[in-house]
């Protein structure tokens, strides 16, 4: 019978979902086929990178900050429940819209030695979401 361990590879291996893990420093150190295929970089491109691959330029400076208090404080509300919605960057430059929750790792020491996030493109949902609002705004104007 297959043990937790055996379940939670494969989970990991076969979800549509990107499952991306960081190290403290923000340097991936475990990447999907879901990844893959939601931001186009391969395994092999992507392990040892900084997140920077997959944040846009102008969100960089926010997201380490957030980052790096996670890292402090041991604490993120997207872990609870709360999903964050952001911009995302796919391998050929294009962006891309996203919803993560993350899960903390910590050691022994209780500090955190990494960060796992569970992400989804929503890059459909939100264009669809904004062409209706579009569309309710000029009905509105009539």
């Amino acid at each position: 019978m297959a043990g937790a361990e055996d379940i939670g590879r494969a989970v990991i291996a076969g979800a549509a979902d990107a499952v991306v893990a960081s190290d403290r420093e923000g340097r991936i150190i475990l990447w999907n086929p879901g990844a893959t295929r939601i931001f186009g970089f391969a395994e092999s491109e992507a392990l040892g990178q900084s997140l920077d691959i997959i944040v846009p330029e102008p969100y960089r400076a926010r997201h380490w900050a957030g980052y790096d208090e996670t890292i402090k404080t041991g604490e993120s509300r997207y872990g609870a429940g709360d999903i964050l919605a952001v911009p995302g960057l796919h391998k050929d430059g294009t962006r891309i819209s996203i919803e993560f929750t993350i899960t903390l790792v910590t050691g022994a020491d209780r500090k955190v030695e990494a960060m796992a996030a569970i992400i989804r493109d929503v890059t459909k949902k939100f264009e669809d979401m904004k062409a209706l609002k579009m569309q309710i705004a000029e009905l509105k104007k009539s």
